[in-house]
């Protein structure tokens, strides 16, 4: 393949729609006859201003850098995670990883794409052609002094040039060179995918069972000032309401309309309209919560702001009152909660109830006919697909896992949603205690519980931040006792396919056992980070805290801020 191979692939690639990108697949044109029957082809690229050369058949393609999601407790020679087209690949920064200074990008800098037991993709300067070699060029590297390491040098390559001189290309070893260092990929790698992928949702949930024996689950949200709550798991997600919401026509007042969510109609539900109360102007603290309905359909219900999920003993919800129960306007709330010794009132509502009001019913005749309508207009627009597979992102919900997702940066993370106690907000000042372990902020009194604050950036290796009211401390039960992460701040509850979620490369052996598996949210091109919660303290730290915390009282009400508290 020739130079000039190389750049019309890559003008022909900029002209795409695919994005500019340099590809060496052997389907593309013209690769397939420049590789085949050849073992002696490299690709030339330049760094900290050596020329160096790679063999190309492990060479996949070679890509603009993409955008790229840090990977906390990873090598410092690791920019990140980028999602390309639909697979996750780790961005190993070429000049870190050789010891050289770094150098900010620009129009030249490449990412060779290479398969060393997973596709790595390496940052290098720029890369400036495809040649042959001959066997008889390639002379070993022993005397070389150079920016890599002889041990991670196959060898030099000398070319003669017109002048009568020799050009110098360093042939390096990918393979030893990752082995070298980045060690935690290969071996440990397959055996943390392995244990990755034996892994469940509810893997961090395990020490809390006993605990939610006598409890209720539910999602609490405001309408008018009123709280209600429904069964956590009669909720699917939860969502801010966008400012457009495409409406129906001839639909009922209390159908907001439908909205595009992950591929599917979802139509809205004003809760507001439901229980004749006046509607509300558009504000960022709304939010859908998805329910899914007897019949196997969604729907939306719009409410002013969601508060919490809560863990409540049975024993504080009260059926609803005799009198009350049989009242037309109120069938659809099967119990009522006592919270903070009877000043709070929570109303549980019934899924199945509020299916038999016939404004929930006129609401799903609208989406049936909107899902026709669109069903059809995609049918006119774009083939079926000849053999009826299923998105890989389909499925039902019990195919998907229910997380919390947080920031730390611009960085998002998930936790299941199970594993999460309680969230609440960073007081301005944490009380420091004696002789605790250094990684340890302060504690903080919740509802007459001693709770050791963490701040969760310390814990992944990233820089301090200066606090804010969007912060959260994040309670999770470790080895029994309840212990609190400071985040930057919790966005939403997100419910996310099972098919989504793949194994995380493994950088470090920490970072392979806290951050195993990733959420490839394609269609929304984001990456969200999988926290397993429950190695977020190692033993020795556990039993240090364990000084500090207490167990907590099976009696006492747990709470999750998932909205804009």
């Amino acid at each position: 393949m020739s130079t000039a191979l190389l750049e019309r692939e890559t003008r022909a690639a900029d002209d795409s729609g695919a994005g500019p990108r340099t590809s060496l697949d052997a389907d593309d044109v013209g690769v397939d006859e420049a590789v085949a029957g050849t073992a002696n082809q490299y690709v030339t690229f330049a760094i900290a201003g050596e020329m160096f050369a790679v063999p190309i058949a492990p060479v996949q393609e070679i890509i603009r850098l993409p955008e790229v999601a840090s990977l906390p407790l990873a090598p410092r020679a690791l920019d990140g995670l980028a999602n390309l087209r639909g697979r996750v690949l780790p961005i190993v920064n070429l000049r870190r990883l050789l010891g050289c200074a770094d150098r900010a990008s620009d129009d030249a800098t490449r990412a060779l794409v290479i398969h060393i037991g997973q596709p790595l993709g390496f940052v290098v300067d720029r890369v400036a052609s495809v040649v042959t070699i001959e066997p008889g060029e390639i002379e070993p590297a022993d005397a070389i002094q150079t920016i890599v390491a002889v041990d991670y040098l196959k060898g030099v390559i000398r070319r003669p040039r017109a002048d009568g001189g020799h050009d110098m290309l360093l042939s390096i070893d990918f393979e030893r060179l990752v082995e070298g260092q980045l060690s935690a990929i290969g071996a440990r790698q397959k055996d943390a995918q392995g244990g990755a992928a034996r892994r469940t949702a509810n893997d961090a949930t395990q020490d809390v069972e006993d605990v939610r024996v006598d409890e209720l689950r539910l999602v609490s949200f405001t309408v008018a000032d009123q709280e209600y709550a429904l069964d956590i798991a009669e909720v699917q997600e939860i969502v801010q309401l966008p400012a457009c919401v495409n409406e129906l026509p001839h639909s009922p007042g209390h159908v907001l309309g439908v909205i595009s969510l992950r591929q599917r109609l979802l139509p809205l539900v004003s809760l507001r309209s439901l229980f004749g109360l006046p509607p509300q102007a558009h504000s960022e603290q709304q939010r859908i919560v998805v329910t899914s309905l007897p019949g196997g359909l969604d729907v939306g219900l719009v409410t002013d702001s969601v508060k919490e999920v809560l863990g409540v003993p049975r024993s504080q919800a009260d059926a609803m009152p005799g009198m009350l129960a049989g009242e037309e306007q109120l069938q659809e709330i099967s119990s009522i909660c006592r919270l903070d010794g009877g000043k709070r009132l929570v109303s549980i509502l019934a899924v199945d109830k509020l299916l038999r009001l016939p404004a929930i019913g006129q609401a799903l005749d609208a989406a049936r006919h909107a899902r026709i309508d669109h069903a059809a207009q995609e049918n006119r627009d774009m083939d079926m697909n000849p053999n009826g597979e299923v998105d890989e992102a389909g499925g039902t919900p019990d195919d998907d896992v229910q997380v919390v997702i947080f920031r730390l940066g611009a960085e998002e993370f998930g936790v299941p949603i199970m594993s999460v106690q309680e969230i609440v907000r960073v007081p301005e000042t944490l009380t420091r205690v004696p002789r605790t372990p250094s990684f340890v902020e302060g504690v903080i009194n919740l509802r007459g519980t001693v709770l050791p604050v963490i701040d969760q950036r310390g814990r992944l290796g990233l820089p301090p931040m200066a606090r804010n009211d969007r912060q959260r401390i994040m309670v999770y039960l470790l080895g029994g006792l309840r212990t609190g992460f400071i985040v930057d701040s919790v966005a939403e509850v997100l419910r996310i396919p099972r098919g989504r979620i793949v194994p995380a490369p493994m950088m470090s052996e920490e970072q392979g056992r806290l951050i195993s598996r990733v959420a490839n949210l394609e269609g929304d091109k984001r990456l969200v980070m999988l926290i397993d919660p429950a190695h977020l303290l190692q033993g020795p730290e556990i039993q240090a805290v364990g000084q500090i915390g207490a167990p907590p009282s099976d009696a006492s009400v747990r709470r999750v801020a998932v909205g804009a508290a």
